[in-house]
């Protein structure tokens, strides 16, 4: 029988690769409660139209990359990104009228039908936000800034903003049409696949990395030329704003987005090109202030982003270290100790202990080698004699001592141990986090 595995693109995260990922976890959901975002969490189905209206029809994602089915009649697709869903729970249920401004930060699997590659997969998981409420530019500012110093959290070298503007939707029209006009003489020179997106979403031609496109579009329009004084005066105040927190920044004419519900703001941050290469770009965003009435809501400013998991490993710095599985062994020797044992367990475990107890009938020998798998400081033993005398055999593995203490003691002792190693660990940490800013 041929064995099974895990489809082409979506991967196993085994148990001991899931404390880097839960280190950048945690450093997302810290940096985001610190700027007052909130944790949402919608679906990992939605309706198909959702995405084919706030994403566009002819962009890569709706007609190449979704995964999308019919069950009993209606048509349904595995989200592809995290805006669309968090805006349909936006209007759905009215947030708007509850408060003025709306931070919200999520993290969760996206799928996407697209040739899986390093740091891209068919299942990937993203970190992202929405700030609904606020037109901007100090909280698009405050937001760059605020993702910049996450990756230097995560030790990511060369990080490195991009910044441009697609200005007001007329603005974006005009300059379609310019760029189409541009484009169509020079239609033979270009790849085939941005022949076929003239006319259907030529700015993605502008993004195309094929060096064919990129020799098209040497001379071709730049979208800043076609905003209006609006847009440039927010385009400028934002520059400002992060020129003041001190957040370097390259202005890029040439960077679009796939998705069309951008508009004004538009950003990527990039960084560890030794490692990611060509492809180093490690999160973007930008503002979406008509996504929320195009889906049924009020007129909403908003801004967001999204960061792919995965590549953020790939970049960070940080370094997997050896996990403590368990802090305690109890182990039994004889079956006469099981049953203690098993109580004795779970007064560890209510007191806030991890443990895990040898249920298998091993030596001694076999459980200590256990011990020392599962990163255990201490083992308690329970054999006959220590259960005729009331007593547990405490043997502090981090210590190497050994001693036999009544049972209520043996529970008092390895709290308080467990309790002082801690303390000492969260001084280094503090430490650690002093020196790396």
């Amino acid at each position: 029988m041929t064995p099974l595995q895990a489809v082409k693109g979506m991967n196993d995260v085994l148990p001991e690769e899931i404390g880097r990922w839960q280190h950048v976890e945690h450093a997302f959901a810290r940096t985001m409660s610190l700027h007052a975002f909130r944790e949402v969490r919608t679906p990992s189905i939605e309706a198909t139209g959702l995405f084919e209206r706030a994403i566009g029809n002819t962009t890569d994602v709706v007609e190449k990359e979704m995964y999308s089915f019919e069950h009993r009649g209606e048509a349904l697709t595995l989200r592809p990104e995290g805006t669309a869903g968090a805006v349909r729970a936006y209007v759905e249920h009215a947030v708007h009228g509850k408060e003025a401004v709306t931070r919200w930060w999520y993290a969760g699997a996206m799928f996407r039908a697209e040739r899986p590659q390093r740091g891209r997969y068919r299942q990937f998981y993203q970190l992202g936000a929405e700030l609904f409420g606020d037109p901007g530019p100090a909280c698009d500012a405050e937001m760059i800034d605020m993702l910049v110093g996450f990756l230097r959290e995560l030790a990511i070298p060369d990080v490195e903003v991009l910044l441009n503007t697609l200005g007001s939707p007329p603005a974006r029209l005009a300059y379609r049409d310019a760029l189409v006009q541009y484009l169509e003489p020079r239609i033979s020179s270009l790849s085939p696949e941005s022949q076929r997106r003239i006319h259907t979403n030529p700015l993605r031609v502008i993004d195309s990395k094929d060096e064919r496109d990129q020799r098209a579009i040497a001379d071709a329009p730049i979208l800043l030329d076609f905003i209006d004084a609006d847009d440039r005066e927010h385009f400028r105040k934002l520059r400002g704003e992060l020129d003041a927190l001190g957040t370097p920044y390259s202005v890029d004419s040439r960077l679009v987005r796939g998705l069309d519900y951008y508009t004004r703001t538009l950003f990527e941050i990039k960084g560890a090109r030794e490692k990611l290469g060509a492809g180093s770009t490690l999160l973007g965003g930008g503002r979406y202030d008509v996504l929320v009435a195009e889906l049924g809501g009020p007129q909403v400013p908003a801004i967001g982003f999204a960061a792919g998991l995965e590549r953020l490993l790939i970049a960070s710095g940080i370094e997997a270290t050896p996990s403590r599985i368990v802090d305690v062994l109890v182990a039994p020797v004889g079956p006469e100790a099981l049953t203690p044992g098993l109580v004795l367990a779970r007064d560890l475990r209510a007191r806030g202990i991890r443990c895990e107890m040898d249920t298998r009938g091993s030596s001694l020998k076999s459980q200590l080698r256990r011990a020392n798998v599962l990163g255990a400081r201490m083992v308690l033993i329970l054999g006959a004699t220590e259960l005729a005398d009331g007593v547990v055999q405490l043997k502090d593995l981090d210590a190497h001592t050994q001693e036999r203490l009544p049972r209520a003691e043996g529970l008092r002792t390895v709290a308080d141990r467990l309790a002082a190693a801690s303390r000492v660990g969260d001084a280094h940490d503090v430490a650690s986090h002093r020196n790396q800013k």
